[in-house]
C-alpha cells in the first residue's frame, strides 16, 4: 500500500468540513487516502484520490451522530453486488446498507482504479477512524473471498471482458474458479470410456518410501482424527465410514475413500500448486490426473477441489500399491496431507495434543497408533494418552475409531482374489522367483479359512514334489511354505488361527 495525497491540502480541507460536520465536537486530523501502488498515471491516483474523499464524504454524512468509526465494504462485479456499512459507536455496533448515492460512488471508482495495473479489483474496504483518515484497501482476490462476496463464474467473466483484462492474470484460484470449465471433472461416464491408447500416458507407480501402504494411512488418519476430537480440537482431520478428510490451516486439503475390494481414492489440492498455477497463466499445459486411472476414480470418490479446478494431485490405490498420473510427488503435498508419513510422525502429533490435555505420554501414544495399524486399538489406549478426565472427549475419539474399523474384534473384509494374486506375483519378481518352471503369470488362487492359498498349478499329467505355496491373509500378510514340508491342509490350519490371534477373533 502506498499514501497517495492528490492535492493534500484541499483533501484535508473538504475532509474536515465533512467529518465535523457528522462527528461535531471531535476535531480531525485527516491522513492520506491509502491507494495501492504502483501506478501507470499519476492523474489516476489523483482521481481515485477524490473519488475515495467523496465516497467517504457520503458514507460519514450517512452515519450516526455518535458514530467513532466507519467500515465498508464493497463486493462489486458490473452485473452483481453485496454491500455492508458497520458504524460503530463507545456502546455498539450496527450493519446498514450503503445508499444508492454511496453505491454509485464505489462504482465510478471501481472504474476508474481499473486503469492501475492490477486491474479491477472485486471488494473494497473503507475504514474511517476517528482520528482522522482514510484507509481503502482493494482485494484483487489474492485470498479467496468469502461465500457472501463470490458471485458465478459469470459474472467475473464478463469483468474481465469489459475491462480488457486476461484470467491468466488472476490469483490461481480465481483463475481456476472463472476458467477451469469442468477440466478436473470425471463422471462414471466419462471414466468409462477407453482412453486413446494412440500417446495416452499410463498411470505410475508410487515408491514405498514416498506414501505407506492403505492400510497404515487409513489407521494413522484415524488416530490422527481420535486426538483431535479427543483434545476439543474443531480443526483436524475427521473420518466417516470408508471416508476419510482433512483441511489444513494453510488452505489445501485432501479426502480419502475406502472402496470394497482393497481400492482407494486420495485427492486433494494444495494452496497456489505450482502445476496448477503455471497451467492457469497459461506457461505450461494442465496435468492429466487421471492418466491411466481405471473406470471407478470418479467425481463420487473425488475432493470437492476438482469441481472448482483446484485440485492438484489424485492417488489411487490398485493391487496392494499406489498409482498416480501427472500428480506431484507427496513430498511436493505435504500441506494437503495430515501427518500420516510415519507411525512415530503420528505419535508426535498425538503427544503433543495430548500435552494440552492431560501429561507427557510419546510411548502411550506409539501405542495406540501401532494398535490401530494392527486393528486392534482400544479406547483404554485413549485414556492412557489423554487421561480420564472431562477435559477430553474420549467418547468422540473412540468413535473416529470405531468408524474407521480399527478398534479391537474388527473383523477385516475379505481380501480380493486379484490382489491376493497380485502380492505374491509383486513378491516372485522382488526376490527372483519367477522362472519357467513356475511362471508368476500362471499363477491361481483358492479360497481358505481366513484368506488365499495361492500357488502356480502342475501342468495336466504331471506330478511334482515339493512346490512353492503361498498363503495370503485377507489383513494381506503372506506366509510361504511347499508340498514337501507341509501338508497344505493341515497348514491352512494354523495359517487362519495366526491371523484370528492377530485380530482377537
Amino acid at each position: 500500500m502506498a499514501a497517495v495525497t492528490g492535492d493534500g491540502a484541499s483533501f484535508s480541507d473538504a475532509f474536515s468540513g465533512a467529518f465535523d460536520e457528522a462527528f461535531p465536537g471531535h476535531g480531525t486530523h485527516s491522513g492520506p487516502v491509502l491507494i495501492p501502488e504502483p501506478a501507470a498515471d499519476p492523474a489516476v491516483i489523483d482521481l481515485a484520490d477524490r473519488q475515495t474523499l467523496r465516497l467517504a464524504e457520503c458514507l460519514i454524512a450517512e452515519a450516526p451522530s455518535d458514530c467513532r468509526r466507519i467500515t465498508a465494504v464493497f463486493a462489486l462485479t458490473l452485473r452483481s453486488e453485496a454491500s455492508r456499512v458497520r458504524h460503530s459507536t463507545d456502546r455498539a455496533s450496527t450493519n446498514a446498507a450503503p445508499s444508492p448515492g454511496a453505491l454509485r460512488l464505489a462504482r465510478e471508482l471501481r472504474r476508474t482504479t481499473a486503469r492501475l495495473p492490477r486491474g479491477p479489483w472485486w471488494r473494497m474496504t473503507l475504514d474511517l477512524r476517528i482520528d482522522g483518515g482514510i484507509e481503502v484497501d482493494f482485494d484483487h482476490g489474492d485470498e479467496p473471498f468469502p461465500d457472501e462476496h463470490l458471485f458465478a463464474p459469470e459474472d467475473y467473466r464478463a469483468d474481465l471482458e469489459a475491462f480488457d483484462w486476461p484470467a491468466e492474470k488472476l490469483p490461481t484460484w480465481l483463475s481456476a474458479f472463472v476458467s477451469h470449465g469442468g477440466r478436473q471433472m470425471r463422471s462414471p461416464r466419462k471414466a468409462a470410456v477407453p482412453a486413446d491408447t494412440r500417446g495416452a500416458r499410463s498411470a505410475q507407480g508410487v515408491p514405498e518410501n514416498e506414501l505407506s501402504g492403505l492400510t497404515e494411512i487409513w489407521a494413522r488418519w484415524a488416530v490422527l482424527s481420535a486426538a483431535f476430537v479427543a483434545a476439543g480440537s474443531e480443526r483436524g482431520p475427521r473420518m466417516q465410514p470408508s471416508h476419510a478428510r482433512f483441511q489444513s490451516s494453510t488452505g489445501g486439503g485432501s479426502t480419502l475413500w475406502m472402496l470394497a475390494g482393497g481400492r482407494a481414492v486420495l485427492s486433494g489440492g494444495v494452496r497456489d500448486a505450482p502445476g496448477l498455477a503455471d497451467a492457469y497463466r497459461g506457461d505450461a499445459p494442465h496435468p492429466e490426473l487421471f492418466a491411466g486411472a481405471p473406470a471407478w476414480v470418479a467425481d463420487p470418490l473425488l475432493d470437492e477441489r476438482g469441481k472448482v479446478g483446484l485440485m492438484s494431485f489424485c492417488y489411487w490405490w490398485e493391487s496392494g500399491r499406489w498409482l498416480r498420473g501427472e500428480s506431484p510427488k507427496m513430498e511436493e503435498l505435504a500441506t494437503a496431507m495430515p501427518g500420516v508419513w510415519t507411525s512415530g510422525t503420528v505419535a508426535g502429533i498425538v503427544s503433543e495434543l495430548a500435552r494440552a490435555v492431560a501429561r507427557d505420554t510419546e510411548t502411550a501414544a506409539l501405542r495406540l497408533v501401532t494398535a490401530a495399524e494392527g486393528g486392534f486399538a482400544e479406547r483404554g489406549m485413549l485414556a492412557e494418552v489423554f487421561g480420564n478426565s472431562e477435559g477430553a472427549d474420549l467418547d468422540g475419539a473412540y468413535h473416529q475409531l470405531l468408524m474407521a474399523g480399527v478398534v479391537h474384534g474388527t473383523d477385516l473384509p475379505q481380501l480380493p482374489r486379484h490382489q491376493a494374486i497380485a502380492l505374491v506375483r509383486r513378491y516372485m519378481h522382488a526376490h527372483d522367483l519367477d522362472s519357467p518352471d513356475y511362471r508368476a503369470a500362471d499363477l491361481v488362487a483358492q479360497r481358505v479359512d481366513c484368506g488365499w492359498q495361492v500357488y502356480a498349478p502342475v501342468p495336466a499329467g504331471e506330478i511334482r514334489i515339493g512346490r512353492g505355496l503361498f498363503f495370503v491373509a485377507d489383513d494381506e500378510v503372506m506366509e510361504i511354505t511347499d508340498t514337501q514340508s507341509s501338508y497344505p491342509h493341515l497348514y491352512a490350519e494354523e495359517f487362519a488361527r495366526r491371523y484370528r490371534e492377530r485380530w482377537g477373533l
